[in-house]
């Protein structure tokens, strides 16, 4: 046994899903609430947090891509 996962196992991808959803999620929740306090502090109406949701939305996606949409080079 060497440690490795057992590649017939259905969970395998469990955390990767649970780390992806995560990332994703804490981008839109930390990015609107920065959105959040400058609409608060400037008297604005919600307009940095769509700015700041949709922003860590992208930004999330971006992160996600970074750590698991880069396949390996055929190279």
């Amino acid at each position: 046994m060497t440690g490795s996962p057992d590649q017939r196992s259905g969970w395998n991808g469990i955390g990767t899903g649970y780390a992806v959803a995560g990332t994703l999620l804490a981008g839109v929740l930390l990015y609107g609430g920065i959105g959040y306090l400058l609409d608060r502090w400037l008297g604005t109406q919600k307009v940095f947090l769509a700015v700041g949701m949709v922003s860590g939305a992208v930004l999330g996606t971006y992160l996600v891509y970074l750590k698991y949409g880069k396949g390996k080079s055929a190279h």
